[in-house]
């Protein structure tokens, strides 16, 4: 056998080797992600209604005296994950926001602020991970 899989066809001879008839048996798919270094969503979110905070939980702990009227959502995730906290450190100093969530084993980041500051931080971010650290990153959108 090659060791490159082509084409459909030699990807069903590989199920159909293996598992029996390829027609007659159900097909398992495992999908895994390599971890690379890039920024796969970088999004602005403008002001949102009180009820966005509190389903994302955006309103526990730290943050339970917050007073989100006005604020807007500024969400990246970010591989490896661990990297989430240099953009967490990076945002905050470039700008005035408050981290909402930040979780070093999925590699999401959340910030939370005024909307030209929420950003301001996700830009600076995303510049920083592709000028200076070299990651694959996609553009800040924002709605």
């Amino acid at each position: 056998m090659s060791d490159k899989i082509e084409t459909e066809m030699d990807v069903l001879s590989v199920f159909a080797q293996g598992n029996g008839s390829a027609s007659t048996r159900r097909r398992r798919v495992v999908n895994m992600t390599v971890a690379g270094r890039e920024i796969s969503l970088a999004h602005v979110i403008g002001v949102s209604e009180a009820s966005v905070y509190r389903n994302l939980g955006l309103d526990i702990g730290t943050n339970a005296d917050v007073d989100f009227t006005g604020m807007s959502i500024g969400t990246i995730n970010i591989t490896p994950p661990e990297s989430a906290v240099i953009g967490a450190d990076i945002g905050v100093k470039s700008a005035d926001v408050t981290i909402g969530f930040l979780d070093r084993f999925s590699g999401t980041l959340i910030l939370t602020g005024p909307r030209i500051e929420v950003k301001t931080a996700v830009e600076e971010i995303v510049t920083y991970f592709k000028e200076e650290l070299k990651y694959k990153t996609c553009p800040v959108t924002e709605r």
